[in-house]
């Protein structure tokens, strides 16, 4: 763990500079909040940008010529580019961004409003049936609607390796056929951590075949690159990116297939909620999206060193990543573990009496995944290694 060790020490001071910006952490230190996966916390410059808009220019966008209304209406569209950027878009004139209640209203769009239309009768589609249940649900929908239509497609599993969580290439080579037409994917597992090397992804699939990438745990803990990922859709919530509930975007690129055009009335969209995604973009940015996956990844490693030594609990996910030193520690700020005989639940108010806020039930893991209840840690650029070394000793005197 030298490695781990040393990343935390040149970051510290870094890191007590940016946790020191987040009024609810700073105003509660006997507590640990240990759920961003569920919802991060929000900066003062978030919380400032969101007053400011509030008392200076709120008004409806796309709707009025006053000047509050102008000022509303060009803030939505200053947003459409900042997630652009943000994403690396090499070519944001041929691409789009449509604003959303968050993922699962994102992915569900794209099923309802692109890829319904574009499927016809023995078309096959591949989904992940073990990550997030917001995406394996809008694809099931889609199979559902068409099947009433009198059209038949078959969905197909996004398979896994055995053990780790991680896709299995080799596997999905043999899913793929002539009439693949879609893939979903997800980039950072939601309970196992893990990055999941959605570039190798493409490699299988082809060049023409459209990839939707869920990004819900990633975007806002770790640099990203839509030209690097070579996806078509990237769909996310804000709120997991330190904006406001009830924020999300969907990137849309319209490479592989027609143009991304959300159906039906668009009305009054979340303006706030836009202005919040914008604020909390730029602060991520100066920040550094590459140190928070730095520290988050470290954080992670220490955690899953202390647990591995603790044989009351079993951590879910790559177990090879345990070994102190492991040159295949993929944890980017999520670790999700079990005790062997205190039930999940019970764990989760027992680590509250102690002052830790964790995330402890079955996550919303879609069917495929696992059948207990787990706790699941996970930490963002406001956690320190100290409380991780406070929880670590606690989860051990409850051996």
């Amino acid at each position: 763990m030298a490695e781990t060790a040393e990343v935390l020490e040149e970051l510290g001071p870094w890191q007590r500079r940016m946790r020191a910006q987040f009024p609810i952490i700073v105003a509660h230190p006997e507590l640990a909040y240990l759920d961003s996966a569920a919802t991060a916390q929000k900066p003062r410059a978030v919380l400032d940008a969101v007053q400011h808009y509030l008392v200076s220019s709120n008004a409806n966008a796309g709707r009025g010529s006053y000047p509050w209304a102008n000022a509303t209406t060009a803030a939505v569209e200053r947003a459409r580019d900042r997630v652009k950027e943000f994403l690396g878009d090499p070519a944001p004139d041929l691409s789009s961004v449509h604003f959303t209640g968050g993922t699962s209203e994102g992915l569900r769009t794209v099923a309802r409003d692109w890829l319904a239309d574009l499927l016809t009768d023995g078309d096959e589609i591949v989904v992940p049936f073990a990550d997030h249940e917001a995406n394996l649900a809008p694809w099931l929908e889609v199979r559902e609607a068409l099947e009433r239509q009198g059209v038949k497609i078959r969905v197909r599993e996004l398979p896994y390796q055995d053990g780790s969580g991680d896709y299995d290439p080799a596997a999905l080579a043999a899913a793929v056929g002539p009439r693949t037409r879609f893939v979903a994917a997800t980039h950072v597992h939601h309970v196992y951590g893990a990055d999941m090397n959605v570039h190798r992804i493409r490699r299988v699939v082809g060049p023409h075949v459209p990839i939707c990438l869920d990004a819900a745990q990633s975007v806002g803990h770790l640099p990203i690159s839509v030209a690097g990922l070579d996806v078509d859709f990237v769909v996310f919530s804000g709120h997991k990116a330190m904006a406001l509930p009830g924020t999300g975007a969907v990137w849309a690129r319209g490479r592989r297939g027609p143009r991304f055009c959300p159906g039906g009335w668009a009305g009054t969209p979340n303006t706030v909620g836009i202005v919040s995604l914008t604020a909390a973009l730029d602060w991520l940015d100066a920040a550094g999206t590459d140190r928070i996956e730095a520290w988050t990844v470290a954080l992670a490693a220490r955690l899953t060193d202390g647990l591995s030594r603790l044989d009351a609990y079993e951590v879910l996910g790559c177990r090879s990543s345990l070994a102190a030193g492991s040159e295949v520690q993929r944890r980017r700020s999520t670790v999700t573990f079990r005790h062997r005989e205190i039930p999940s639940r019970d764990l989760g108010f027992i680590l509250y009496s102690h002052g830790f806020m964790v995330r402890s039930d079955g996550h919303c893991q879609a069917g495929a995944g696992e059948a207990d209840g787990s706790v699941r840690v996970s930490l963002h650029v406001y956690n320190t290694s100290q409380e991780v070394e406070k929880l670590v000793a606690t989860l051990s005197s409850l051996q």
